[in-house]
């Protein structure tokens, strides 16, 4: 069993409601897609800490205790007076989230290279993803423990990326030139590549990015479901009929049952990934497209359970 240290963003998803006389109603909800990822992990019973900057004030103190009562272990979490993010959600008719970032200065952006945890031994796969590989201080103090880390832990890589909070897609595509090298496990979705590489189809950048050194690609497409790339197969497996309540959370989740799933195959070395046949691929794809289905049927990031996956 692995223990894994996802690494990134932890923030509150104020979602906005009904009118009333005197203005609307907030309903805030724990979120961040590397919080959701490694409490995605917790609840698919896989050992996992968080490395993150929370703040002291109300919102972080929430988002600590959320933690913890998950299952996640918080001892690299470092706090600070700076706020916490916000992300204030709004639905459109089909359940698709928008969001607005209040987030400059904040505590989540804090960590350096000189406040840098020292990880676990135990640790055997670091999770990057989102913004918070693509603002500094933060970013570059990620980036870095990234390459330090390489050579001695499974790198795992998910997009996410947010142009709500850095819009610079040049940024973004430097973010990513730098990680594709790194991490051996990368995972995105179609609408972040069509953003990034309009003039490459996702076949074209998971053959580039596994000539770059990645033992597994995996995009997923929403409602077409996902495919998954080595040097040697691949895969693909359909999206599951449901009644979508919305998507938050749909990505983070699954990014947490692929791991979970690998972490049960014992497949979570850069060798391991690269030998998986495509009977292999189809089951972990198909694992994690039902794991991210449940998300989808329910409000917000509600992450399924183990138990709800046998």
């Amino acid at each position: 069993m692995a223990m894994f240290v996802v690494c990134g963003e932890a923030l509150m998803d104020v979602y906005m409601g009904e009118w009333t006389s005197t203005g609307l109603t907030l309903d805030a909800r724990v979120g961040g897609s590397p919080l959701n990822v490694a409490q995605g992990l917790a609840r698919l019973e896989r050992p996992v800490a968080f490395l993150t900057g929370l703040s002291t004030d109300a919102s972080g103190e929430r988002l600590l205790a959320s933690l913890r009562a998950e299952g996640v272990d918080t001892s690299l979490v470092l706090r600070g007076d700076a706020p916490s993010t916000l992300s204030v959600v709004s639905l459109d008719a089909a359940g698709v989230p928008r969001y607005a970032f209040h987030g400059k200065d904040a505590a989540d952006r804090q960590i350096t290279h000189e406040t840098m945890p020292a990880l676990p031994d135990a640790t055997r796969v670091l999770q990057f993803g989102s913004y918070a590989l693509a603002v500094e201080p933060v970013g570059s103090a990620l980036r870095a423990l990234a390459a330090r880390e390489r050579a001695r832990r499974l790198i795992a890589y998910d997009l996410n990326v947010r142009l709500n909070v850095e819009p610079d897609l040049a940024h973004w595509r430097d973010v990513v030139g730098f990680m594709a090298p790194l991490a051996h496990l990368m995972k995105t979705s179609d609408e972040d590549l069509a953003l990034l590489y309009p003039d490459e189809s996702p076949e074209q950048v998971a053959e580039r990015w596994l000539g770059l050194g990645a033992s597994l690609v995996v995009v997923t497409r929403g409602r077409d479901g996902a495919t998954a790339w080595t040097r040697e197969a691949r895969a693909d497996a359909p999206s599951l009929p449901i009644t979508v309540v919305d998507t938050v959370g749909a990505g983070d989740t699954f990014q947490a049952a692929l791991l979970a799933w690998l972490d049960e195959q014992d497949a979570l070395t850069p060798q391991a990934l690269a030998g998986l046949d495509a009977t292999a691929l189809q089951k972990a794809l198909g694992f994690a497209t039902r794991a991210a289905a449940l998300t989808c049927s329910r409000r917000g990031a509600d992450l399924p359970r183990r138990s709800e996956l046998r």
